[in-house]
């Protein structure tokens, strides 16, 4: 325990976490200190850790149970576990919009996990951004205003040109359940309170949100308009780098992230693992 050490990333949120070997089993106190750090800054960065499938799952899991990502195959032997790869001679990226995994789910995910395998040389960061301080800094009018709409989330990325079809076509993955896309779509508040902070977050998924249930179409467009780009201020935000062996893990109920796509190229391989258990938006 005294070698675990936090140190932060950004003034906003993130913290690279040191002294820990996440191949081995935690002890109760390793595991409660890293959960606490979790919670307190969503975004935990562990650098230069060799872990097999096996040993990464362990660690996901010490957050909650694994679920599969619905529109890509797993790894054979590990279906939960889903290989993100860009390969030298491929334009798009995979997760390049502003989003916040899998918020068409009516119980949506409570963490992600991606452990970095090959990286470019230089870039494919992510951007990760503070949803709490995306409520925190509207006018007490526009917070009051948020607090009673609904979102409407579709897995079909219908706030993204395209949409779910067009996004997968264009990359290499063995894809599974595009078709079923357009049925997947929930509803939750535009503002949430997370369940163990109790703090309150924008709800805010760049590519899935595309509707507000309670306003017209264009009354919703230019509310959602504003809102999108106010949750991706910068000054909310902070930058994960990777390098083999790097570990993040990021809080879904109050974060939302993109993948710079800025290693044209290069190859870049990551493994990601969705972490269930997730309570229904409130």
């Amino acid at each position: 325990m005294d070698g675990i050490q936090v140190r932060p990333i950004a003034g906003s949120m993130g913290a690279e976490i040191s002294g820990i070997d996440l191949s081995q089993p935690l002890g109760n106190e390793a595991s409660a200190r890293i959960h606490d750090a979790f919670l307190e800054n969503q975004v935990l960065v562990f650098h230069d850790q060799t872990l097999s499938v096996e040993q990464n799952k362990a660690f996901a899991e010490s957050f909650g149970p694994l679920v599969p990502y619905p529109f890509v195959k797993g790894l054979p032997e590990h279906p939960e576990v889903f290989e993100i790869r860009k390969e030298p001679d491929e334009q798009m990226n995979f997760g390049g919009a502003w989003h916040t995994d899998m918020s068409f789910d009516e119980r949506p995910p409570v963490a992600t996990m991606l452990y970095a395998q090959e990286t470019p040389s230089r870039g494919g960061d992510t951007l990760i951004a503070n949803l709490y301080r995306a409520y925190e800094t509207l006018s007490p009018k526009m917070q009051t205003f948020a607090d009673g709409l609904t979102g409407v989330y579709s897995g079909d990325l219908k706030g993204r040109r395209g949409g779910r079809k067009a996004l997968m076509s264009a990359t290499r993955f063995e894809t599974a359940n595009v078709d079923a896309a357009p049925a997947m779509e929930s509803e939750h508040p535009l503002v949430r309170t997370h369940p163990e902070t109790g703090r309150k977050a924008l709800y805010v998924s760049g590519s899935h949100l595309y509707r507000i249930k309670e306003l017209s179409d264009p009354e919703g467009a230019a509310l959602l308009s504003f809102l999108k780009e106010h949750a991706s201020t910068p000054d909310f935000t902070c930058r994960v780098g990777y390098r083999p062996g790097t570990l993040v893990v990021w809080d879904n109920r109050c974060t939302q992230h993109r993948a710079l796509n800025d290693y044209h190229g290069e190859r870049r391989v990551m493994h990601r693992l969705t972490i269930g258990g997730g309570d229904r938006p409130s």
